[in-house]
This record gives C-alpha cells, structure tokens and sequence, in this order.
C-alpha cells in the first residue's frame, strides 16, 4: 500500500492541489517523490499533534472519515464536472487507507495536502447528491455525514451555496500539550573571507602555482583508525606539508597550501582558494577508509558527475559531507558552470585532470603502494572548479593498519611526497615543452 500521490495546480480556478488515486501502485515520478519527502518533514516537525487521515467509511448513505489524532474543524463544498464533494479538514495530514466505495453514491475517494496543517478528501459521486447532518466527534478524531441523493437540477442549485462549515463540537477534549523536543549543535560563527595562504618557493610569477589541501581539519577529524586513533586530518597536513617542502626544495615550482594549521575550511572555500590565486593544479590530499579493513593502497579521483563504481559513489558522499558538518551544505551549489564557455573550460580542465591522475600513478608508484584500479570518477565538491586542473588524492587507507602505519611514518610521507613532486615536475616540463613546440610550429 502506497501513499496518495498529488502535486501543485489548479483546481476549480484557485490554487489548490491535483489529487492522485489512493491505490497499489508505485510511485515512481521523481517530483511527486520529493513532495511526499518535503510533507514528511513538515509532519515530523511537530509529532503528535496533527491528524492522520486513518480512513473513509462508507455505509450506505453514511460516511465517516477517521482520524488518529483530534483535528480542529472542517468545511465542505460541492463540484461539477464530474460531480464530487471536496472536505478541507483543519489540523489533519493525509493518510494511509483502503476503501471500498460499496453500493453507495460515492465512486472513490481521493486525498491531498493543501497545506501544512489542511488536508483535502475528495469524493467522486456515482450519482449526484449533497451531505447533510455532518458533525465532528466530540474527540475529535472522526468526522461523519450523510449523503442523500438529488437531482441533476438540485445538485446544480447546491453548488451555489458555497463552503459549508462544521465547527468542532463544544465539549470536544483539548488538544494534548504539545510533546517538545530540542537538539542544540553548535556552530561557528559565519566566516569573514577567508585570507590568501602565502605563496613558497621560487620568487618568479612565470614559474607553476600549485595549491596542496590537507583534507579535512578543526572540528573535522575525517577518518578515524579505531585500533590506534590515526586521524586523517593529521595525516593529510603532515603529507601536505612534506609535498610543499619536496617542490619548494626542487625549486621548479611555485607551492601553497590551502591550510597550514590545525583549521576547518569549507569545500567551496578550498578550490576557492586555487581559483583566486590562478593556480595551474589543484591537489587535494586525504586517506581513505573502508569496513573491510583489509583494503589498502593509493587512489586518484578526478571529477565526474557519474561515479566510476559503487565504492566512488560512497567515498564521495562522505567527503562531500564536510561542509554539512560546519552547518553549511553547499552539496546543491549549481556555481557559476552554467554558461558554454565555463562548461568547455571544465570539459578541457577535466582532460588534464585525468592526465595528471595516470602520470601521477606512473611516477609514484616506486614510492607508493596503489591500487589495481588507481583512477576512479566521483561528483566531488573539492574538485568542482571549473578552470583549475584538480584530483583528489586518497593516499592509501586509514582504516588498514599496514597503510596507516605507513601514512602516520615521517618516512612514508617523505616516499609521498617524492612521488608526488617527481609527478608535478613531470606535468609541467611536458606541458612547457608542448607549448614550445606549439609556438615554433
């Protein structure tokens, strides 16, 4: 049994609801999805004291709507074409219920929400007729009517009569006191801007800007080893800091990093950061973490709105989480990829991106244990800057105890780092000499 399904229209030329059947069937329309979902939460919000429609009786010429908590009142109003009776109930939702219209007048019955504390049944007449003699129980978790039978004609001069009212009885109970409930989380002040991290290594502006993120940081620990207590957010400064260290030794290139401390930034703030300073690649660094403890090695993860396999999809959405932690979800963020310039500019970015993640493989590798399938797709918000070649660099998994003794050791970082800057060097020098031979050629 399925919840009625219904969306925002017109009905009988006011704004109201378009009501779907309460049947067995499956309700695959992604948009009426998200509105059930959206009515969930506006009923979860105050538990308890609204009431949901339990069902419709019908006998004979009686009908009786139940309810499992009080509601405030109802009216009710006739349509034509084709000819039903429309109640709006006051402090319900709808409701879960079979019904079996009988021999009756009544054909079938429909239900949707017109707001968030009015609910609508609509009943679809076999024959024309009216209600009378409607009253709610004095608990207020019933209302009953009769339907008797009219004329064409008289079903007709009914419809003039407009919305009839049925006012909650007098000596109905009072509403139960509201059960409240709270959840205080913390959450830090809005951030100012967050300031330009300063620029190492060769004072010359022509040479390659590269920008290194230590994932995750502050309140955000990211994975946990919980044999020794490991932190990814440790792990991913120190291996951060050590790459910066191994460029600014070679001298090759220009290095920064988008945290050099103990500090939480959010994902937009990240790319931002290489996108404001013009960098030429984009690096973010992490470890990753599995159940199966027995997963180990390194992985590259480059853009892509499908991911390549199951184990993408779940990595990306823990990652893509960290802002959701901070208060701030900026997992809908649309940004400014809207236009075909910026989308071309990404398509090429993206190019580089996968280049970079094969190169990086192939040059590490005597210096890092990778996995067989190295390069992986994923929707990740760090990687989302349209013009900044970018990867994601898993370095290997927190969660085994081999690869965390590894990412934790000064030794396995420096093997990190050589890997990582012999890549760059590599990336660069082929692209400096492409565009040698563009421009002689």
């Amino acid at each position: 049994m399925l919840n009625p399904v219904f969306s925002v229209g017109t009905l009988d030329g006011s704004t109201s609801m378009i009501f779907g059947w309460t049947a067995d069937r499956p309700a695959v329309h992604k948009r009426r999805m998200l509105q059930s979902l959206a009515l969930a939460s506006i009923l979860l919000s105050s538990p308890g004291q609204a009431g949901g429609i339990a069902g419709v009786d019908v006998q004979g010429d009686r009908v009786v709507v139940r309810f499992d908590e009080r509601v405030e009142g109802a009216s009710a109003f006739l349509l034509d074409g084709p000819q039903r009776i429309a109640l709006d109930i006051d402090g319900a939702q709808t409701g879960r219920f079979p019904f079996s219209p009988g021999n009756g007048a009544v054909a079938s019955v429909r239900q949707g929400q017109l707001s968030p504390e009015r609910a609508r049944v609509v009943l679809d007449l076999a024959s024309p007729a009216t209600l009378a003699e409607a009253r709610i129980a004095p608990d207020g978790k019933s209302l009953s009517f009769a339907i008797q039978g009219v004329s064409d004609s008289r079903f007709r001069s009914e419809l003039g009569r407009g919305r009839m009212a049925f006012d909650a009885p007098a000596d109905m109970a009072a509403r139960p006191q509201k059960r409240l409930h709270s959840i205080t989380v913390p959450i830090p002040p809005a951030a100012r801007g967050v300031a330009l991290p300063p620029v190492q290594g060769v004072n010359d502006g022509a040479r390659p800007l590269v920008v290194i993120d230590a994932g995750h940081g502050g309140h955000d620990p990211g994975a946990i080893n919980k044999d020794n207590g490991k932190r990814e957010k440790d792990v991913t400064l120190a291996i951060a800091q050590a790459i910066r260290d191994q460029l600014v030794k070679g001298g090759r290139v220009r290095v920064a990093l988008t945290r050099d401390d103990d500090r939480f930034l959010v994902l937009q703030e990240r790319y931002g950061i290489a996108r404001k300073m013009g960098a030429d690649l984009f690096i973010s660094i992490h470890a990753d973490a599995a159940e199966n403890t027995d997963a180990h090695g390194a992985t590259v993860y480059t853009l892509s709105e499908t991911a390549s396999d199951r184990e993408a999809a779940r990595l990306a959405a823990r990652e893509n989480k960290a802002d959701i932690i901070n208060g701030v979800n900026l997992g809908g963020q649309s940004g400014d990829v809207s236009s075909i310039l910026i989308d071309l500019t990404q398509r090429e970015s993206l190019n580089i991106s996968s280049s970079f993640a094969r190169l990086l493989q192939r040059e590490a590798s005597p210096y890092v244990p990778f996995r067989s399938a190295y390069h992986r797709f994923a929707s990740l918000m760090v990687l989302k800057a349209p013009d900044t070649p970018s990867i994601l660099f898993e370095t290997g998994y927190i969660s085994n105890e081999a690869d965390s003794a590894f990412l934790s050791s000064r030794e396995g970082q420096q093997k990190i780092a050589r890997g990582v800057a012999k890549a760059i060097e590599v990336h660069f020098a082929r692209k400096l000499a492409m565009s040698g031979v563009a421009a002689g050629g």
